[in-house]
């Protein structure tokens, strides 16, 4: 069995602000089943001994809401794990910026980086821990589900070509490499910028010949994006 324990960081991008969800407030902070949004999984990581540190990026407007809703009114049973392991920051302009800050202000010595999408609540431990024996053992991974639709390419609302969807994955986090990596992959874009905006870690480390591989997903760890998703994930939550 392989020792876990202290191995991994977690990056917990909640930089953005919701617009497809509407409202005043960034959909994070939403209250979904008695709780903010970006509760759910956050507890799951910190909560968690394999990873030994967890940082946040949140929008520069609401880190003082952040800081006093998480490090002034927490649960008594977590009040050790936000002290000890939590740490929040800044987002940047692009989401892959934001994780970028959150990489930049791990200070725990963990070798591998989980990065998750705290708009997924649902992240399940096991799916966690299949990321981290992947990281080990493989390298570069992301979770994906396997399509089950159809899929067609188009082009001005006219299809172009349909895709086997055997080869089809849709992308979900937590995506995952080792901190060196994605430090080294950081360095090289600040000296020659991606002509392109990344909206995943994937999708830089493919762009500079890094493998990725694949961990199997679930619906469970679906993106709340609009107020439909809402209704739902709401029903997941009691």
């Amino acid at each position: 069995m392989l020792d876990f324990k202290g191995k991994f960081a977690a990056v917990l991008p909640a930089g953005g602000l919701g617009k497809r969800m509407g409202g005043n407030i960034p959909k994070q902070l939403m209250v979904l089943g008695g709780k903010p949004v970006y509760r759910y999984s956050l507890e799951t990581f910190l909560s968690m001994e394999e990873i030994a540190e967890v940082v946040m990026a949140v929008p520069a407007d609401w880190k003082d809401h952040f800081e006093k809703e998480i490090f002034g009114q927490s649960p008594s049973e977590l009040d050790a794990l936000i002290t000890n392991k939590l740490k929040i920051v800044v987002g940047g302009a692009e989401r892959w910026q934001s994780v970028e800050n959150g990489v930049n202000a791990l200070t725990s010595g963990a070798e591998y980086v989980l990065v998750h999408d705290v708009a997924r609540p649902f992240i399940s431990k096991e799916i966690i821990l299949d990321v981290c024996k992947t990281l080990v053992e493989k390298g570069s991974c992301l979770v994906a589900k396997p399509a089950v639709d159809t899929i067609k390419i188009a082009k001005d609302s006219c299809v172009q070509q349909t895709i086997d969807r055997n080869t089809v994955w849709m992308a979900q986090t937590p995506q995952a490499a080792s901190i060196a990596l994605l430090k080294k992959l950081y360095g090289r874009i600040a000296a020659e910028p991606l002509n392109f905006t990344p909206t995943d870690e994937a999708s830089i480390l493919e762009y500079f010949g890094e493998r990725v591989y694949i961990v199997k997903g679930n619906n469970l760890n679906d993106k709340l994006t609009t107020p439909e998703d809402f209704e739902i994930f709401a029903n997941r939550a009691h």
